[in-house]
């Protein structure tokens, strides 16, 4: 028994020094733990409450990969590469996101999902893997472990609690969360659907030297991101003296991680973060650094990318509407979230747009297969312009 207990306790030692310090890649294993959804406590028998989801397959159109084994298909440059976190408490809305973009995608499997999952969340990362699993049967994904002690010492108190949490800084190390190989990523946020072909994102230039592609937003207030502390002091200020900064939401992002890797740009944000500890010059979580590290030098894409902000302020989570001009992604930033406001029976005019996308189901509906389900809005609908989707 004793030689046991050693054995394990050196394995334990030889995992730390030997595996990477920012994730760790895992498969699927059988267990059960105790997981909540939306509010919603559930054990691991739980996972039948999420509907699979239809099996969406390519056209003849679609190019085929010459890979076939997981590793090749993770490295793959030909496939859509996104980037998604993974935990209990956007659990849902990270499902729906995914159900959106295979349900729009003209080959969705040409798309290769990249889960980040919280070392210590209620729900291990084994168990959200199985979930996906049993979920979309033919994914093509890999779930990676962000170990939070690389980041919990950066994160300084924001004006909303949820806007602390580790995993929110995830997109800060993806050149080094994910596999080597991988050179080019989507990162998205887990409380958006996709409501065109996501290979048109993807397919975005980033051109010189740019890092980043995100929809601008140069009409927005740009001084209210930082303290007036930040503004008056004239060695901080400068850094924007070269740059015509414009605020750009961190949620939708095409990044070109080679560039990102080869300029340490994950240090960069880093010393910014190290500075706000000592000197508060900001008070929203994670986007200021990437203000300050990014604004001004972005590949502007178009805004239909990204309608943000209907989750409404970071305080009252008011309803809102759309932005004027078409749409392709409805994102739920601030503080409401589509899934708890209809489960509340409070709904926003547009959480019904999302409703559609969501493959949690409550005990009553246990019987009701999604294949079954009327779909409320057609893609036809939903590609289209914000003044038709009221």
């Amino acid at each position: 028994m004793l030689s046991f207990q050693l054995g394990g306790v050196v394995l334990l030692v030889l995992v730390c020094f030997l595996l990477p310090p920012f994730s760790v890649g895992i498969r699927s294993f059988p267990t059960r733990v105790d997981v909540v959804v939306g509010g919603s406590e559930m054990g691991f028998d739980g996972l039948t409450r999420f509907a699979e989801a239809p099996d969406y397959r390519n056209g003849a159109e679609c190019p085929v990969s010459i890979n076939s084994s997981g590793v090749a298909l993770r490295c793959d440059p030909s496939l859509v590469h996104i980037a998604i976190t993974l935990d209990s408490g956007y659990l849902r809305g990270s499902i729906a996101t995914v159900h959106s973009i295979l349900r729009h995608s003209s080959c969705p499997e040409n798309v290769f999902f990249h889960f980040i999952a919280a070392e210590f969340d209620p729900a291990s990362p084994r168990v959200l893997t199985r979930l996906v699993r049993t979920t979309f049967p033919s994914l093509n994904f890999k779930v990676y472990i962000f170990r939070e002690d690389t980041v919990i010492n950066l994160i300084s108190s924001s004006i909303r609690e949820a806007l602390e949490n580790p995993l929110n800084y995830a997109r800060n190390y993806l050149g080094d969360i994910l596999d080597p190989c991988v050179d080019r990523v989507i990162y998205l946020d887990s409380d958006l659907v996709v409501v065109d072909d996501i290979h048109k994102l993807w397919n975005v230039t980033l051109s010189g030297s740019r890092v980043i592609g995100a929809p601008e937003y140069c009409h927005a207030n740009f001084t209210k991101y930082f303290t007036d502390t930040f503004w008056s002091d004239p060695l901080l200020s400068r850094v924007f003296a070269s740059r015509r900064p414009c605020y750009f939401n961190t949620g939708v992002m095409v990044m070109d991680l080679v560039r990102w890797r080869e300029g340490n740009f994950r240090k960069r944000i880093e010393n910014w973060m190290e500075l706000q500890r000592k000197k508060r010059i900001y008070e929203l979580g994670s986007l200021p650094p990437f203000l300050l590290v990014f604004a001004g030098n972005v590949e502007a894409i178009d805004h239909r990318w990204n309608q943000h902000g209907l989750g409404g302020d970071n305080v009252n989570g008011k309803c809102r509407s759309l932005h004027p001009g078409p749409v392709s992604l409805l994102h739920w930033s601030g503080k409401g979230k589509p899934w708890a406001r209809l489960d509340a029976k409070q709904p926003c005019p547009l959480d019904r747009l999302w409703e559609p996308y969501d493959l949690y189901k409550p005990p009553q509906r246990h019987q009701k297969s999604v294949r079954d389900q009327a779909w409320r809005f057609s893609s036809s609908i939903l590609v289209g312009y914000a003044h038709d989707l009221l």
